[in-house]
């Protein structure tokens, strides 16, 4: 069982252990308290640009919120639809999961870097290096996804080729 794991699932499947619960409580504390939950520390970088730069009224600033907190639950979403995908082993093995996991990965990369700049232009250390953090993670699992093959399909060896018909022609004996 072990050894039929791909570097990629397995990088993936402790990206998803992270993103999974740490982005899920983030965006239900904006859902539930949107202002209040945008001010929280994952996310202080984006709300001082929106306050501080974009001067939005409150419905707006609300509007942003959700649609940060949509986002994150979306990036949740599809690290739990490859961690679904990666219990079969046939799946696994041939990479048929590596979709989820990209997108996962290509949203997930992009909010991280927006908030990477963000936090950069409003000067919060701690959330740059948050987000720096994160984004680091979802890249070097891109990488790593990129780089690495799915495994080849397994020829059984054990078969007998007595029907060699399409692969060597045979010479007729004419005595």
């Amino acid at each position: 069982m072990s050894t039929n794991w791909r570097i990629s699932s397995f990088n993936g499947a402790l990206l998803a252990a992270y993103f999974i619960p740490t982005w899920t409580i983030v965006a239900f504390k904006i859902i539930i308290s949107p202002i209040h939950g945008l001010y929280e520390r994952p996310n202080i970088s984006v709300a001082l640009f929106i306050s501080d730069y974009l001067q939005l009224a409150a419905v707006n600033t609300v509007r942003f919120a959700w649609l940060l907190a949509l986002g994150k639950l979306t990036v949740v979403a599809f690290f739990a639809v490859f961690v679904v995908l990666i219990t079969r082993a046939s799946i696994r093995k041939t990479g048929g999961c590596d979709e989820a996991l990209g997108i996962a990965l290509a949203i997930g990369s992009l909010i991280s870097f927006a908030s990477m700049v963000l936090a950069s232009q409003v000067g919060e250390s701690a959330a740059l290096r948050l987000h720096a953090t994160e984004l680091l993670l979802l890249l070097g699992t891109a990488i790593v996804l990129v780089v690495e093959r799915p495994a080849l399909p397994q020829v059984e060896r054990s078969a007998p080729s007595s029907d060699l018909s399409l692969q060597h022609p045979r010479i007729l004996d004419n005595a």
